[in-house]
């Protein structure tokens, strides 16, 4: 999408440009057809660098006024907020009159110099274009690469308590509802941003949701804690815990959020049944990664009870287990539908995460995960 089309018409006489109102109202619902939301964000933070700058120096190639100009800003914050992302700033939002950026420029010192008015527009909307270029960088780079088939919808995770009762409503558009228990759950239905899903992206996502009172930092140490309370398994925790400190270095708010208990979308009641179309052996995942890259990245924490049964105790009171192939059968055959399907799978020994060395096991683990999985750097 290109500048110009914004645009619905041209005087050649005057030079003047007519802003296709229309078109710039309907982008705050969403893309016209045939574009992305990325693909407007970068047209539109093109258009308004390059009037402000244009403003700030010789006001040529103008193509906005006061009149429009504020339209375009309300346009590119709503299609921002739809990518997850950051809107910017502004201390002014029109050219001219006592909120204008001219009334800014005259006020901060910048009245006798160009350049200080051009790094002030590059200092606002510097970083949503830098932020934009990376994006275009990931969805290039997605083209080649094999990504897991269909459309994220939402997720549901996290259960305190009893599980909840997931029943398939629509086999075409994959929807699903839970009939019991779902207020012991979390779901996220939110639009997937070009990103991933990140720990920033759930704290806005909990905070809008369930605590709209707190601030940022509050809202982490709650979901946090709301997080933790779902899992039973002390090696699960651990894995939680040692993930989730990498939140609190800097920029680790930007880091794919660790989910926990992922439940997959599934029919209990046509399993009960004894008809296994549609159906799955593997209810839930224990964790769910999503980078930036547009990968699905799932971690199972496999205690005993993944390849065993539990023997009746003997008189002193002893629980032993033995071996069960089909228990493994069935786990390994799930774990070859997953990966079939592109989802990357990895699995930890409940026990090796109980030695002493369990925590660094982790961290080393995941050092080489997100290396693998970074968005790539701009130019």
């Amino acid at each position: 999408m290109d500048v110009e089309a914004l645009f619905s018409s041209r005087d050649h006489w005057t030079e003047s440009w007519k802003l296709n109102v229309e078109l710039i109202e309907s982008l705050r619902i969403g893309p016209p057809a045939g574009q992305t939301d990325l693909a407007v964000a970068v047209t539109l933070t093109q258009l308004l660098h390059q009037d402000f700058v244009s403003y700030g120096t010789d006001c040529k190639d103008m193509r906005l006024n006061d009149d429009n100009v504020q339209l375009v800003i309300k346009a590119h914050r709503a299609v921002l907020e739809r990518l997850a992302l950051e809107p910017p700033v502004w201390p002014f939002r029109t050219f001219d009159g006592p909120h204008g950026f001219g009334t800014y420029w005259r006020n901060h010192d910048m009245r006798n110099s160009w350049q200080a008015r051009r790094d002030c527009i590059e200092s606002i909307l510097g970083p949503t274009r830098d932020t934009l270029e990376q994006l275009q960088e990931l969805e290039y780079e997605s083209r080649f690469t094999q990504r897991p088939p269909g459309r994220f919808k939402n997720l549901i995770f996290a259960a305190d308590g009893t599980k909840p009762e997931i029943v398939l409503r629509d086999a075409v558009n994959n929807d699903v509802e839970i009939v019991r228990n779902a207020d012991n759950c979390l779901i996220f239905s939110d639009t997937l941003p070009p990103q991933g899903l990140t720990w920033r992206q759930m704290i806005a996502w909990w905070i809008k949701n369930y605590d709209p009172d707190s601030d940022e930092q509050t809202a982490a140490s709650s979901l946090y804690r709301r997080l933790f309370r779902s899992l039973d398994s002390p090696p699960e925790q651990l894995l939680l815990i040692t993930y989730c400190a990498r939140y609190a270095q800097p920029d680790g708010l930007d880091l794919p959020a660790l989910i926990p208990q992922v439940y997959l979308h599934y029919d209990p009641y046509t399993r009960k049944s004894g008809k296994q179309s549609g159906s799955l052996y593997r209810q839930r995942m224990d964790f769910l990664l999503l980078p930036p890259d547009g990968s699905r990245i799932v971690i199972e924490v496999d205690g005993v009870q993944h390849y065993s049964h539990k023997n009746p105790p003997d008189e002193q009171g002893n629980v032993t287990h033995i071996a069960s192939p089909r228990l493994y059968s069935q786990m390994v055959a799930e774990d070859r539908r997953l990966r079939l399907a592109r989802y990357e799978i990895y699995r930890f020994g409940g026990w090796e995460l109980t030695q002493p060395h369990g925590e660094q096991l982790l961290t080393d683990f995941f050092d080489e995960l997100l290396k693998q999985h970074r968005p790539p750097t701009s130019a």
